[in-house]
């Protein structure tokens, strides 16, 4: 039987091991597309599913990889036909169904996405499920009607942050960029960051319910006393995107920005996100996003230094976008 490469998880006695193997094609789950995966990425939620930290791996042995972004070699699904080029951003891919870490894939063709023409498959991995979190919150940010004005990026430096700041800043908004490694702002500004503030400036627990008004909208990708702290500067009529919890899972905020500004917090998810909302976000990042500054936020690795990356991420030490060449 014929073989390939991949990164499997496994689990004894409570402790998780990721290590490069040869695997097959009874390795892989029940789908209705077969892909020839090129390239999956290191993302947040990669690193708490390889180290642990997150218990978010629902069964043993997985292969990890949120993301992952080929060429279809065998479809029973008519919407796929072999050749065609997609990506898979989410659907528990790496929690509950085998991921992007591994030289091929099976899964569900209503979980994919295909390619726009000018987004090539590494691009698109590149881009990521943090990519296209940052295109949805822009798309939040529209929706609440949010046009002029300073827009606050936190966790600015990480992959989310990177994409916002570059989508944002051609969008035409002011971008402010809060990062805690202040040796990031030449990076941050050539992504389009017109100020950058330090993180402490947002992290601490809020003194007031309500400051004063700074923020036009956001994008937060921390959570906790730093999404607090957002909205209580946010301007009146103002919407802020939430999509990480790098922080925390708390939000102990007041109603009164709510109540008194008519704040709107936008909640994001891209794993379950319906299909026609992801087939917009592709779609404006075929356009939106320079592909010169997706590829300045990006450094690739090969499949297997993918798992050593993951408890650097969640310290928050890797900047913009980690691209797995799973060839490599």
């Amino acid at each position: 039987m014929e073989t390939f490469k991949g990164v499997r998880v496994t689990q004894q006695d409570g402790k998780l091991t990721a290590a490069v193997t040869n695997l097959s094609d009874a390795d892989l789950d029940a789908g209705d597309v077969t892909i020839a995966v090129e390239y999956s990425t290191v993302n947040y939620k990669d690193g708490l599913a390889i180290t642990g930290a997150g218990n978010i791996i629902k069964r043993f042995p997985m292969i990890p990889g949120i993301d992952l972004a080929g060429v279809v070699t065998a479809s029973s699904n008519p919407a796929f036909q072999t050749g065609d080029r997609v990506t898979l951003n989410g659907f528990e891919a790496g929690v509950t169904h085998n991921g992007g870490y591994a030289q091929r894939a099976r899964v569900r063709g209503d979980w994919l996405v295909k390619l726009p023409p000018n987004v090539s498959t590494r691009q698109a991995a590149a881009i990521g499920t943090a990519g296209y979190a940052a295109m949805l919150c822009v798309l939040a940010l529209e929706r609440g009607g949010v046009q002029g004005g300073d827009v606050v990026v936190t966790g600015a430096s990480g992959g989310v942050g990177s994409v916002a700041i570059a989508l944002l800043a051609k969008a035409g908004y002011r971008v402010v960029a809060s990062t805690g490694r202040a040796s990031e702002e030449p990076y941050l500004r050539s992504l389009g960051a017109a100020e950058i503030i330090d993180r402490a400036t947002l992290s601490s627990p809020a003194q007031r319910p309500i400051g004063a008004e700074r923020w036009a909208g956001g994008v937060d990708t921390v959570g906790s006393h730093t999404l607090v702290n957002v909205l209580a500067q946010t301007r009146y009529g103002g919407t802020v995107a939430a999509v990480g919890l790098a922080q925390g899972l708390d939000l102990p905020a007041s109603m009164v920005p709510f109540i008194m500004r008519s704040v709107t917090l936008a909640g994001v998810d891209t794993v379950n996100a319906p299909m026609k909302l992801r087939e917009q976000a592709w779609s404006r990042l075929a356009t939106d996003l320079d592909p010169a500054l997706l590829e300045s936020m990006t450094t690739v690795i090969g499949l297997a230094d993918a798992p050593g990356l993951a408890a650097q991420v969640l310290k928050g030490g890797v900047r913009g976008r980690t691209l797995v060449d799973v060839n490599a």
